[in-house]
């Protein structure tokens, strides 16, 4: 049966060749079978492929649970610099609200641990409105010193309609890197030194 609809498609395919005024020669029966087969191959593994799709690779996650390095951007001028973080969360049995919180922690080179950084807007939990059923939360920030290491802790909770906690989690995305700017050297001055540059320790901001 598959073979006579992919015959059929062919003959199609070559009477529209024709229409266009092609010949239907050797080459055309050829490209216009490859079509064909190539179309019910998408078709046949469409549901697969839906079923084996994985995130991207800046993606931590666990069943219904995701929390994602979105954007890195390096720049030399500090302002430039930003990282965007997601969390996604789906709503479980008996859930009515879901919450998320996604803090910021930095590691700079000197350091053997990340912390979390302070900024206006970080560290606060958002809520979902009541019945969504999957809640998606991004949160950017600036203004990041270099060098220096940087990734979102992604909070997730879960309460019933009394406001109760049922459940919570924590991923933590994948690093943002910044690396350090070029050195530059200022013009030298007779009789005066050049001094190294200062590293860039402004805080970060939210976005």
């Amino acid at each position: 049966m598959r073979g006579s609809g992919v015959l059929q498609g062919v003959m199609r395919l070559i009477a529209s060749l024709r229409a266009l005024g092609c010949a239907p020669s050797r080459l055309h029966a050829r490209v216009g079978c490859a079509v064909v087969l190539a179309c019910l191959a998408l078709t046949s593994s469409g549901p697969a492929a839906t079923a084996s799709q994985t995130r991207p690779p800046g993606t931590t996650a666990k069943p219904g649970l995701a929390a994602t390095l979105v954007g890195c951007v390096t720049a030399v001028n500090q302002a430039e610099r930003s990282a965007t973080f997601s969390g996604e969360m789906t709503a479980i049995t008996g859930s009515t609200h879901m919450q998320m919180r996604i803090d910021v922690l930095e590691r700079l080179p000197q350091e053997a641990s990340f912390h979390t950084v302070a900024a206006p807007g970080l560290g606060i939990w958002r809520g979902s409105a009541p019945g969504v059923k999957v809640y998606k939360y991004l949160k950017q920030v600036t203004n990041l010193s270099a060098p220096a290491f940087y990734r979102g802790a992604v909070r997730f909770r879960w309460l019933n309609a009394k406001g109760r906690l049922m459940r919570s989690e924590e991923l933590r995305t994948p690093r943002c890197q910044q690396p350090a700017p070029p050195a530059t050297q200022p013009p030298a001055t007779a009789g005066v030194g050049t001094a190294p540059p200062a590293s860039a320790t402004a805080a970060p901001a939210s976005g």
